[in-house]
């Protein structure tokens, strides 16, 4: 008899469900009935951690493979929090370990983006079968080439920017698209890009604001009636990047926009004069349906995490390189971000196509 216990932590995106529904139908068509079995934990570690959970069955998988969110439900249990106990003094990390052996788990599949593996690596180094796999919009974890959500989110992201482009050019204006991204800017760079944005602003590129104005007057005196700037949430000045994270902090407890898209709104708009309009697309990229990309993608991790569950085979991440389906150790990869490399041959050549990244 195996038993698996399978959880969705951190905040939901784009194919989570194909990617269970990979993991679970490979194992059923691999065991005789009867002899497998799938506990999904609900709302994340907080499930594990309460004990709150519930035996799944094969009808429960049938028609998720398009469905968006999660049929677990998910929540954040922030990793610097791991190790304090709750308001009634519960310890999160062995309440956890002792749903495990309560259950007589075999392993447990943890899908989730940086702050889910790095307590999936914790619940290794305690001795728990583990296997994650990769999901978040943003595409920063390390080792993986991709993550599950990504594709679907740059859809969204670009298919907003597609939009702003009709309205900003009727009424000849300088249009900010705000898109998720906090510390990485693959998400903004992909659909930047694919949507022809004229200036794109990401976090690892810190930007000066005269170097924006003088693109977007660059624009102007060549005859372009409006111009479109992708920003990431994470984006930052040269000035700001220059504080120390104690004094970036303290900077943005007293912010007074509610995001950085509007500071810049701002900053442009007493420099030229111009007429600029925000839009922040927010939650929506996380939201909908799996585009057919990242359906395939979550459905060949899902089959690859089953194939180490059969081998017993734990301790790993599930990811892509070079296209191909591989695993990586959990403590090579777990904590560490993919960020998008300033020197890379993407950025290059998005500069030669005459985007400008404010710097």
């Amino acid at each position: 008899m195996k038993r698996v216990g399978i959880l969705t932590s951190g905040g939901d995106c784009q194919a989570l469900n194909a990617a269970m529904r990979g993991v679970v139908k490979a194992l059923w068509f691999t065991y005789e009935p009867g002899q497998i079995e799938i506990y999904g934990f609900m709302d994340g570690y907080r499930g594990l951690i309460y004990g709150d959970y519930k035996q799944l069955n094969y009808s429960d998988f049938a028609g998720i493979l398009t469905r968006g969110g999660t049929i677990l439900g998910s929540s954040r249990t922030p990793f610097k929090q791991i190790r304090e106990p709750d308001e009634n003094g519960v310890n999160k990390v062995e309440a956890m370990k002792q749903n495990y052996y309560r259950l007589n788990l075999n392993c447990l599949v943890i899908l989730g983006g940086n702050g889910t593996t790095k307590t999936a690596n914790l619940l290794r180094e305690e001795g728990l079968n583990v296997v994650t796999l990769p999901k978040t919009i943003d595409n920063d974890l390390w080792g993986t080439d991709m993550t599950f959500g990504f594709q679907s989110a740059v859809n969204l992201a670009t298919n907003v920017i597609d939009c702003i482009h009709t309205t900003a050019s009727s009424h000849k204006r300088v249009f900010i698209v705000e898109i998720m991204g906090h510390k990485a800017g693959w998400l903004t760079l992909n659909a930047g890009m694919a949507g022809g944005a004229d200036i794109i602003l990401i976090p690892e590129i810190p930007f000066d604001i005269d170097k924006i104005v003088d693109a977007i007057n660059l624009r102007t005196k060549r005859g372009a009636a409006f111009t479109i700037l992708a920003v990431a949430e994470g984006a930052i000045s040269k000035e700001d990047a220059a504080l120390s994270k104690k004094e970036y902090k303290e900077k943005l407890e007293k912010r007074e926009f509610p995001s950085v898209s509007y500071e810049i709104a701002k900053q442009i708009e007493e420099r030229t004069g111009q007429e600029i309009r925000v839009t922040v697309p927010g939650h929506m990229q996380r939201g909908g349906e799996p585009c057919p990309y990242d359906r395939v993608l979550a459905s060949r991790l899902g089959t690859k995490a089953a194939e180490l569950i059969i081998n017993d085979d734990y301790g790993y991440m599930v990811g892509v390189k070079n296209r191909e389906i591989v695993k990586f150790p959990l403590e090579e990869v777990a904590g560490k971000l993919k960020m998008v490399p300033t020197d890379s041959d993407f950025i290059q050549e998005a500069r030669m196509l005459g985007i400008s990244f404010g710097d």
